[in-house]
C-alpha cells in the first residue's frame, strides 16, 4: 500500500510516539509498503506549543497537505497526533471523503489540565471529537481501550508496541569497577529511571523514594533544573541516546517507573530487554505488561514504590530478558497494517477519477 503519515511529533523530538512511527516505518517498508511522512519539520510555518516548546505547531497547513496528497495519492492514510497538522489531515480527508485511520499515543487531555488551567473534560471533549470518524483509533493497551470506552469513544482497537533487543540487551551489561561503568563511583543498587523530566511523569514520587544505594535518572525536560536542585542525593545524567542509553539501562539494578499518565510506556520493555526487573505504579501500561511476567512488580496507586523496588532486586534478569523477547516490532507493524483504514481496492480508480476531475472544475480551498 501507499500510506501518508501525518504527525505532528517528528524528528529531533524524541518520545514514543516519534520512536513507535519510525519503528513501523522500517518494518512495514521491508514488507513493501510506501511512506509519505508529513510533519512540521518540512518548511512549515511553526510556532512552539506553549509549555512544550520541543513540539513545533504547524500553521497554514491544510492547502499544502492536500498538494502532498494529491501527488501521493495515498492507498491509506494515518494521523498519528491531535495537533495542528494532525488537524488539517483530519478536515482534508473529510471533505475529500477519504477514510482514515488515528491513533491515541498520548493523554492529551491530563498532559494539557497538568500545565494550563484547562479542565480534563475539556480536553477529553476535544479529543473525543478528533477521533470520533476514525474508522480505527489505535490504543496501546486493552486497559487504555476500556478507558476510553468509559469517556463514549468510538472505534477503538488495541495495538500493543515492541522493543529493539539487538539495541537493547543484557550483553551491554558492565559490572561495577569494570571500565567503562556508566554507573562508576555510585553506591549500588542503581535505581533507575529514563525518560522527559516534566511534571505528568511523576519524577518527584520516584525521587522521594527511600531506597538503598542510588537513585539515578537519564533524560531533560522542564523539571530538570528545580528537581536537581531539590534532590541532592539524585543523579541527574542529563539525555542518553543509543548504545550510551542501551548500557545504562544494562547497568541497572532496578527500573522505576513511577508515571501514572504514560497509555504504554516504552522504557518498561527497553528496560526488560535490557536484564533489568521494572517496579511500577499500577497504571495503564505497567498493568498490561507486568502482571504475569516475574519481570517486575507494581503498587497500587498511593502504595509504597519502594517496596516493590527493592523486591524488583530478587527477581532472574534472565525472566526479564525473555518476556521483553515476546514483544515483537514486527507483530506490532503487521498490526498497525491490518487497522488501516485503506479505500476498497475496486473504488480507488474511481476515487482519484473524480479527486482529478474535482480539482480540474475548482481552485483549492484557502488553507486553514
Amino acid at each position: 500500500m501507499r500510506i501518508m503519515l501525518v504527525t505532528d511529533a517528528w524528528d529531533p523530538q524524541v518520545n514514543g510516539v516519534v520512536r513507535t512511527m519510525k519503528r513501523v516505518i522500517e518494518e512495514t517498508e521491508a514488507m513493501g509498503h510506501v511512506w509519505e511522512i508529513v510533519h512540521p519539520g518540512q518548511g512549515f510555518r511553526t510556532m512552539p506549543l506553549p509549555t512544550y516548546p520541543e513540539i513545533k505547531l504547524a500553521l497554514f497547513a491544510r492547502r499544502r497537505i492536500e498538494d502532498r496528497f494529491h501527488e501521493f495519492e495515498p492507498d491509506a492514510i494515518h494521523i498519528a497526533t491531535e495537533g495542528t497538522l494532525g488537524m488539517a489531515g483530519r478536515a482534508m480527508c473529510l471533505m475529500v471523503k477519504h477514510p482514515f485511520s488515528t491513533a491515541y499515543h498520548t493523554r492529551f487531555p491530563e498532559y494539557v489540565s497538568a500545565r494550563l488551567p484547562v479542565p480534563t473534560r475539556a480536553g477529553y471533549s476535544f479529543v473525543r471529537w478528533f477521533h470520533k470518524y476514525s474508522g480505527k483509533v489505535m490504543v496501546p493497551t486493552p486497559s487504555m481501550v476500556q478507558e476510553l470506552e468509559a469517556q463514549r469513544f468510538i472505534n477503538l482497537v488495541a495495538w500493543s508496541r515492541g522493543v529493539d533487543t539487538n539495541m537493547f540487551t543484557p550483553e551491554r551489561r558492565i559490572e561495577e569497577g569494570q571500565p567503562g561503568d556508566p554507573f562508576e563511583g555510585l553506591p549500588r543498587p542503581i535505581f533507575l529511571n529514563v525518560g522527559r523530566v516534566a511534571v505528568e511523569k511523576n519524577i518527584e514520587a520516584f525521587a522521594e523514594l527511600d531506597l538503598p544505594g542510588t537513585k539515578v535518572i537519564i533524560g531533560d525536560g522542564p523539571q530538570r533544573e528545580e528537581l536537581q536542585k531539590r534532590y541532592k542525593d539524585v543523579v541527574f545524567l542529563g539525555a542518553k541516546f543509543n548504545e550510551e542509553l542501551a548500557t545504562c539501562y544494562a547497568g541497572a539494578d532496578v527500573f522505576v517507573f513511577p508515571s501514572m499518565t504514560d497509555t504504554f510506556g516504552l522504557v518498561v520493555l527497553e528496560a526488560m530487554a535490557s536484564g533489568t526487573p521494572v517496579a511500577a505504579y499500577d497504571a495503564t501500561g505497567p498493568r498490561d505488561v507486568i502482571p504475569g511476567s516475574d519481570a517486575g512488580t507494581i503498587t497500587p496507586a498511593g502504595g509504597n514504590l519502594a517496596e516493590g523496588a527493592v523486591a524488583c532486586l530478587s527477581l532472574s534478569r534472565a525472566t526479564c530478558r525473555a518476556y521483553a523477547e515476546t514483544y515483537s516490532w514486527r507483530a506490532c507493524a503487521e498490526a498497525f497494517i491490518e487497522n488501516l483504514q485503506p479505500l476498497p481496492a475496486p473504488a480507488r480508480k474511481r476515487f482519484w477519477q473524480k479527486i482529478r476531475l474535482r480539482r480540474r472544475k475548482k481552485p483549492t480551498l484557502p488553507s486553514l
